[in-house]
């Protein structure tokens, strides 16, 4: 199972999770690759090149097999030649500023954010990443400005917010669940249309008066383009199965995950999902000129 991530990040830690589930599930030893650089583009050209025989997966997300595409100029059609397997879970921003920011909810922040252009500062771990396109959207919705400021990853950004250093972040929500709960960070709401399993006293951007704004962090497993569609469909059943536990349901709900509908989870469902998601973003990045580091 090829990661495009570093060892130890939230992809990482997932995939060695199911990647057990699925061990147990189809009787396969399950070898975790990571494989890294260039925004994770490393790790999906990896997964274009391998054989087609269902022995080589990739666990992705939003950002590196959708956002992608945008990003760089790659050497293979990111939509149309891997074959999704299915969408695993999705995972809500969270809209957090410092402590001593005088918005005290998220319409006082829109407020705060249209009455000083420019003068606001938002982490973020990547150039071109969910939590900056997020920032994007919604500052182009309310129709002002902020600058961006890259970090390394959201540790160091984290870091920052607490300290007082910069203003905002909006990254996948349970980054911040420990610093929220601490009142060492605000929090103003969860990018969802349902309140958080892991943080129901946070509201909704819809309950806080920011209807429709929903970006969020997905997580999706695909395979070589020619897979056989029977081994496609033997390795959906098996994440399917995974995914049916106790013990998975316990974990996902405890990190603020949240599983697709039976319905959303098929291999076509996930094609047009990444489809309808690029249409989407690739726009945004387009417009914005930004380009992958």
């Amino acid at each position: 199972m090829i990661v495009p991530f570093a060892a130890g990040g939230a992809t990482d830690v997932l995939a060695r999770f199911l990647g057990e589930r699925l061990r147990a599930i189809l009787g396969q030893p399950i070898v975790i690759e990571n494989v890294t650089g260039a925004g994770g583009s490393i790790g999906v050209t990896r997964l274009v090149r391998a054989p087609a025989d269902g022995y080589t997966i990739e666990m992705g997300t939003s950002t590196t097999n959708m956002l992608l595409g945008g990003l760089y100029p790659l050497p293979f059609d990111l939509l149309n030649d891997i074959a999704p397997i299915l969408m695993i879970a999705s995972e809500p921003l969270m809209i957090v500023g410092k402590k001593d920011l005088p918005a005290q909810n998220l319409k006082e922040l829109i407020a705060w954010l249209k009455a000083n252009p420019d003068k606001a500062s938002i982490g973020i771990p990547a150039v071109g990443g969910t939590g900056h396109l997020a920032g994007l959207s919604l500052l182009n919705e309310i129709g002002s400005k902020a600058q961006f400021i890259p970090y390394r990853g959201n540790g160091p950004a984290l870091q920052d917010l607490v300290a007082g250093q910069i203003d905002l972040q909006i990254e996948p929500s349970s980054n911040f669940f420990a610093q929220a709960k601490a009142g060492a960070i605000k929090p103003y709401a969860v990018t969802s249309r349902k309140r958080s399993s892991a943080a129901g006293d946070i509201p909704t951007t819809d309950e806080a008066g920011f209807p429709g704004f929903h970006p969020s962090l997905w997580y999706g497993l695909w395979a070589p383009k020619d897979t056989p569609k029977e081994i496609v469909a033997r390795l959906n059943a098996a994440m399917l199965e995974a995914l049916a536990r106790e013990e998975t349901r316990k974990r996902f709900a405890d990190l603020g995950i949240d599983t697709p509908s039976r319905e959303q989870q098929t291999p076509d469902a996930l094609r047009a999902f990444q489809k309808t998601e690029a249409d989407k973003w690739w726009p945004i990045i387009k417009a914005a000129n930004i380009k992958g580091q």
